[in-house]
Formats: structure tokens, C-alpha cells, sequence
């Protein structure tokens, strides 16, 4: 499959400073079986969005829906002002497979990753994917530090002894918490789906920051990692989320006229772990909320109508057979 995806990388006009591949048709995932008839997804991080696409559409003009017609600079202002920032062309044919990429710039990838804005391509790569151009230490930082965020994140919504497939699977439903598709339109099963069967990746991504995590105990032998819920741990963990995430609880902390400093709420929420974890869910689902929707929309115009109600209608029918077992 890493071959397959290298191959689709070099049909693409140069300039992608970052691609990766992801979901189903790369990693194994419980109820689907037929890698091949999987649909492969790509995101591609990329310097200049007006030049990758005006060359884009002229060697893949049958990509894109009718917004070609506007031109490279009108898809990159759609790409860049609307939705989570990103472009996705959906449902392509390479020779006998399909795949979707998404196009996203180059400083919108790294400070996703960093500060979770939107958390839509940084709440892809929290679970595993296939890295497919080389990183440089700015991507690899930027990659380092929202996996990292994912943990710190995690363990505030998590209790104080549990299993690392249940840390796994907190981490992987963050990007879907609020996402108006797990109500309808989405596989009630899809984080399982995800995680149960690429465990052994998870723990791959995840394994180095468990074993340097002063504030666990994480027994690499039998899974289990227990944590306590002190003042002190909570704090540890508050301060070191994005800051994306630190602006909604200083939202929502406001008293009267007064607007309290980002030290003083985590402070604040350090001391009782039940309004942490409460205050961690609601900003997590407030952003996700916003742009998973406005993502959504966004892709009907992205897609063109047709693709999209054939998009809609597949997720719908693995919706109602989740619902059925």
C-alpha cells in the first residue's frame, strides 16, 4: 500500500511539503475487509495553494467539480477562507481505485498541528497514517507536539487506573467529539473500528510519551496506566494543551467584566478534576462543532452535488448497518 500511495504522490504537481495517507484503505479496520475497494484518503500540505492548483487542474482537471471554471486563485480563496482551511477533491479515479485528497497550505498545516484552530488535519494525526515525503524538524516538532496534545488532552477525560486501549480510543474520539456526522451519517462504531484493530500502531505513536510522562504510571507489559487526579497533575496537563483549547476555557470562565488571565482558569479548573474533564469536553466539542459543519457544507461545492449525495448516501448506509449489530 506505501508503494501504491508514492505512486499517487508523483502524479501530483511538485510543491507538497507534507503527505500523508490515511484511513481504511491504509490501515485495517474492523468491518472493512476489502482493502481495494476502499476508498485511499491523502492530505497534502503545500507552499503556494494558487500555483499547486492552477497546475493541478490542468493535469487533473477531472478532479475538481465545476470550481474550476473560477480558476486557481478563486479554489485556493475557498480552500483558505471557508471550512477547516482545507480542499478536498473526493472521489477521483487512479486507475482502479479511488481516493480523496485534501490541500491544505503549508503555515495552516503546522499551526493546526501546533494550536488545534480547527482541529480537522490535526485530529487526523492523532491516529496513525502513512507518512509519504520526507520531514523536516519543523514538521516533525509541530507532529510531535500535537500527538503530545492529544495525550495531555486525553488523560483529563480519563479516570485514574484504566487500559492504554482505552487511552487510545479517548485520543482518537477527540476529532469527533461534536461532529454532527457521529448523529448522522457516520458508523456509531467508527472510533472502535479504528482502534481496536491497529493497536499495536497506536501504541507505536504513542509509547515514548507515555514513557516520559512524570505524572503516570504506565506498565508497557500489561497495558495498564494509572494517574493521580491531584491539583498539581491537572494543572500539569491544563497548561500544556493548545492554545486553541486554552481560549475556550477562557471564554467560558469570564466573571461579569473581569477576564481572567489563562494561568488563573487552569488554576481555577485544577481543582476539581470533574469540572476539568467537563471543561476540556465542551471546548474540544465547541471547535470541532464549527468546522466539521462548516467543513461539511463546504464540500458539497468542493465535491459537486453528485458526488456528494453519493458520498452522504454510502456513510448513511454504514450508519444504519453500525445500527443493526
Amino acid at each position: 500500500m506505501y508503494e501504491l500511495c508514492q505512486k499517487i504522490l508523483r502524479s501530483f504537481p511538485p510543491g507538497i511539503r507534507f503527505g500523508c495517507a490515511y484511513g481504511s484503505a491504509v490501515f485495517q479496520q474492523k468491518g472493512h475487509d476489502d482493502f481495494k475497494g476502499n476508498m485511499v484518503d491523502l492530505i497534502f500540505a503545500v507552499d503556494d495553494p494558487v500555483q499547486w492548483h492552477r497546475e493541478n487542474i490542468q493535469r487533473h482537471p477531472r478532479h475538481y467539480s465545476f470550481l474550476r471554471f473560477l480558476g486557481a486563485r478563486q479554489v485556493s480563496r475557498i480552500q483558505e477562507n471557508f471550512g477547516a482551511k482545507v480542499y478536498f477533491n473526493s472521489l477521483v479515479r487512479w486507475n482502479d481505485r479511488r481516493i480523496k485528497y485534501g490541500v491544505i497550505s503549508y503555515k495552516h498545516f503546522i499551526s493546526d498541528l501546533l494550536d488545534w484552530n480547527t482541529l480537522y488535519i490535526s485530529g487526523r494525526l492523532h491516529k496513525p497514517v502513512f507518512i509519504l515525503t520526507d520531514v523536516s524538524p519543523e514538521i516533525r516538532t509541530a507532529l510531535h507536539t500535537n500527538c503530545e496534545s492529544a495525550l495531555h488532552c486525553a488523560l483529563l477525560l480519563l479516570p485514574e487506573s484504566f487500559h492504554e486501549s482505552q487511552l487510545f480510543h479517548k485520543i482518537a474520539s477527540l476529532s469527533y467529539l461534536g461532529d454532527f456526522r457521529m448523529t448522522i451519517g457516520e458508523d456509531r462504531n467508527k472510533v472502535l473500528n479504528i482502534v481496536e484493530p491497529n493497536q499495536l500502531a497506536f501504541r507505536h505513536v504513542f509509547s515514548k510519551f507515555l514513557e516520559k510522562e512524570k505524572h503516570l504510571r504506565w506498565n508497557a507489559n500489561t497495558g495498564m496506566i494509572e494517574q493521580v487526579l491531584s491539583g498539581s497533575t491537572l494543572y500539569h496537563h491544563l497548561n500544556l494543551l493548545p492554545k486553541s483549547i486554552v481560549e475556550q476555557f477562557v471564554l467560558r470562565q469570564e466573571e461579569g467584566r473581569r477576564i481572567l488571565d489563562v494561568e488563573e482558569v487552569c488554576r481555577s479548573l485544577s481543582r476539581d478534576p470533574l469540572q476539568a474533564s467537563g471543561a476540556v469536553q465542551e471546548a474540544v466539542r465547541r471547535i470541532v462543532s464549527v468546522y466539521s459543519l462548516s467543513q461539511s457544507i463546504k464540500s458539497i461545492f468542493t465535491a459537486g452535488v453528485a458526488k456528494s449525495m453519493w458520498y452522504s448516501a454510502k456513510k448513511l448506509r454504514k450508519m444504519v448497518n453500525s445500527l443493526r449489530k
